[in-house]
């Protein structure tokens, strides 16, 4: 038996004046699942997030959120779902508190401040109550917005870009409050740059130029793009990735302190690239699977993914 479908949409398209951002969009996530969405920037992903949430109306295509009409009944869509934007849009003059009192108030929601106690409590935010919003940091201020967005208790929650520019603790606390929100049977559509959030996605759904080219969970998209990578260990990698870059075969050549990934799909070019500096003193070879970034990086160069 197939599971219940949070989302359910099929060629979906959206224009700005004659610039076409997402056309023939298909997507369908399941109920309690969190779902990464990447692809790079200008792929549609802040479009389809809008589309979804009832703020802007598809010009074609057709589908459901949450069971209902993403064209008719986008009202009853907005009530129902959470959506997070890329930026802190909340009173920076007003204290926790006061914002989220300010939304309980929006939804007209009864128990507000049973509500509010509670997801304060959830979100850490308890000491930091009567603190202005302004005088957050960035983590501080992510973690209030997902506490004014759940504050209704929807069933999905839609996150653009929620950790961008927040430090790696901050990161993994936020996440580990999705993956609580999920396991009580809340749905996540996430939007992310960092393939390590992207690794702790049930599934991901790679978007290029407004269209789905892949998706899967982060292990099925790995073992279907056939690359293969090379993993150099030494110093001075730099004119060494430089000059891969410029090989037949080298999709991309990355040195990461002194290590440098390479990775292309034609495994016999990519030996003879790499054949010049096997005997180079200081520097080893080795093959290793690739890794998620390595993937993202070859979905970015496929002319699909950028035309």
């Amino acid at each position: 038996m197939s599971p219940e479908l949070a989302i359910d949409v099929h060629g979906l398209g959206k224009s700005f004046g004659t610039r076409r951002v997402v056309h023939g969009l298909d997507l369908r996530v399941p109920r309690g699942e969190i779902c990464g969405f990447l692809g790079a920037n200008g792929s549609g992903k802040t479009t389809t997030l809008r589309m979804l949430c009832g703020l802007l109306t598809p010009d074609a295509g057709e589908g459901t959120c949450l069971g209902l009409d993403v064209r008719r009944d986008a009202p009853r869509i907005r009530l129902r779902v959470g959506y997070m934007t890329q930026r802190f849009s909340f009173y920076e003059d007003l204290s926790v508190e006061e914002n989220l009192e300010f939304v309980a108030r929006l939804y007209q929601l009864p128990d507000r401040q049973e509500r509010i106690e509670g997801v304060l409590r959830r979100s850490g935010l308890l000491d930091r109550r009567t603190q202005l919003a302004g005088e957050l940091s960035g983590g501080w201020k992510q973690r209030l917005a997902l506490a004014a967005c759940v504050l209704h208790e929807p069933e999905l929650l839609l996150l653009d870009e929620p950790t961008a520019g927040v430090d790696p603790k901050a990161r993994r606390e936020f996440w580990d409050l999705i993956h609580a929100l999920a396991a009580e049977g809340m749905t996540v559509l996430v939007s992310t740059h960092y393939m390590d959030e992207a690794e702790r996605c049930h599934r991901i759904v790679y978007l290029g130029t407004g269209r789905v080219i892949v998706e899967g969970t982060p292990a099925e998209v790995v073992a279907r793009a056939g690359l293969i990578t090379f993993v150099g260990l030494g110093s001075g990698l730099a004119g060494v990735a430089e000059a891969l870059r410029q090989a037949p075969g080298v999709e991309s050549a990355g040195a990461f302190g002194q290590t440098l990934r390479v990775s292309g799909t034609d495994r016999a070019a990519l030996q003879a690239a790499l054949r010049p500096w096997e005997n180079r003193p200081g520097l080893s070879w080795t093959e290793e699977p690739p890794s998620l970034e390595d993937v993202f990086i070859h979905l970015l160069s496929e002319p699909r993914a950028a035309a």
